[in-house]
């Protein structure tokens, strides 16, 4: 490979299975901070959604070419489509989660996921506190603080 040459500069989104994109927007929105990324309207019966988490002037960031925080894009998929997670077995073959969010206020995530009902399915210390834990459709996440 050529030095000084980039083929991969980051990672702009991450295409996440659902039952339903119109009510998963609302669970993201309301437990991750996701918010729509486009101009379509949300609304029920929807097949795709993307979302992204704005910055902290609320605005949503533009797709280039150092994607930082990649975008969800929901897809309507049935179950047999498969949902995000895999075994691993440094975790005694538990289900485990795709992908890890990153957060500086860990227990007030995890107080919110409490008062709205999240599927926390574990809670541990690695480098800093994680929460692993499954959005309505099974797909397995986890979030950590540094």
């Amino acid at each position: 490979m050529d030095e000084g040459l980039e083929d991969i500069t980051g990672i702009t989104c991450i295409y996440v299975p659902v039952n339903d994109v119109y009510e998963s927007i609302k669970w993201y929105q309301k437990n991750l901070g996701y918010q729509p990324a486009n101009n379509d309207r949300v609304e029920p019966g929807m097949v795709m959604a993307v979302l992204n988490i704005p910055d902290r002037n609320g605005n949503l960031p533009s797709p280039g070419l150092r994607q930082v925080v990649p975008a969800l894009f929901l897809h309507k998929s049935a179950e047999d489509g498969g949902r995000l997670r895999f075994s691993w077995s440094l975790d005694n073959n538990k289900p485990h989660a795709i992908a890890c969010f990153i957060t500086p206020r860990i227990e007030e995530l995890c107080e919110r996921f409490k008062k709205n009902g999240v599927n926390i399915l574990g809670e541990r210390v690695t480098s800093g506190p994680n929460i692993t834990f499954a959005d309505p459709d099974g797909n397995i996440w986890e979030v950590w603080q540094p």
